[in-house]
């Protein structure tokens, strides 16, 4: 073994296997006082979250042996849960759905999941709560054990506009002593985007590395002819992959694409790494104010790129 484990190590994650599966009551010949496994309760979570599945993505998607598989579903099927048609590609194969009895079957074993777990949380405090989510968080991240495939640029997805605003807060707190009214001003932004964005000539780009959001940048219309960059974001994390540079890139291509003429944007002068950016992009700087926002003093800058 090239990378050997210690023995505590091993005991150690054990322990916590038998502590959480005793917590979740999978132990339990019926999960959350339903006719159902841990396993049927998955088949069934499985589609319901999928476009009428073979039953081999499902059995790869689970682990389960195909034997095994078979007769969930038969007794699924007996019960009036799901429904079979022939696969148009292979009609030794069938597309398996639920049925409407299927689909309330479902929900109310997803409510009784979504109540049991909330009375769990709603025993520890705010703080904890969030400890024990990003920890569960990185022990997922660990365990997948799948190589990086790179950062990506996409739209944002529900949560990823409470995420700006919570990291913007967080991260110039952190770094440059900002007080709650910049969060507060994140807040407005995102929000207003949120809301009534067009999105023809308007659109929000979130960086993501290994299945984690890791940037942010918005461009907005103020006016007709002139596009305004918005809460650019590169968390330390993924500093080093120039997810700053590339969302730059990808926002000055779209202004273009939707005509206008000048692309500018605001900044503080002690932002040293945005403002590189905004230089090496072809921005200028064309205007420098002295203020005291967000706690201490700075100097806000205007910079421009005639496109």
């Amino acid at each position: 073994m090239s990378n050997p484990v210690p023995p505590d190590q091993v005991a150690r994650v054990r322990g916590f296997n038998r502590f959480y599966t005793r917590r979740l009551g999978v132990l339990e010949q019926h999960l959350l006082n339903t006719p159902f496994s841990l396993t049927e309760a998955r088949v069934l979570y499985e589609l319901a979250h999928r476009d009428a599945p073979l039953a081999k993505e499902i059995g790869a998607e689970l682990g389960i042996d195909a034997g095994y598989l078979s007769r969930i579903l038969q007794s699924f099927d007996e019960q009036g849960l799901i429904s079979r048609k022939p696969s148009p590609d292979d009609r030794r194969q069938s597309r398996i759905g639920l049925t409407a009895k299927g689909r309330t079957t479902y929900g109310r074993l997803e409510q009784r999941s979504q109540q049991e777990i909330a009375a769990m949380l709603a025993g520890l405090q705010p703080s904890e709560r969030s400890r024990l989510v990003a920890s569960m968080e990185t022990i997922e991240r660990l365990l997948r054990a799948a190589p990086s495939q790179g950062p990506i640029l996409r739209g944002p997805q529900p949560g990823d506009i409470g995420w700006v605003v919570q990291s913007h807060g967080a991260f110039y707190a952190a770094e440059y002593g900002f007080d709650a009214s910049f969060e507060a001003l994140v807040a407005e932004i995102a929000g207003k985007f949120l809301a009534a964005h067009d999105p023809r000539r308007e659109r929000c780009w979130i960086a993501e590395l290994d299945g984690a959001q890791a940037g942010s940048l918005f461009l907005v219309q103020a006016s007709d002819e002139v596009a305004k960059l918005r809460l650019l974001l590169v968390t330390p994390q993924a500093r080093g992959h120039r997810l700053g540079q590339r969302m730059v890139q990808e926002a000055i291509g779209f202004a273009r694409q939707c005509g206008y003429r000048k692309v500018t944007l605001w900044t503080q002068s002690i932002l040293g790494a945005a403002r590189k950016i905004y230089q090496d992009a072809g921005f200028v700087l064309v205007a420098t104010e002295p203020h005291r926002s967000f706690g201490p003093d700075l100097i806000g800058e205007t910079w421009e790129l005639t496109l």
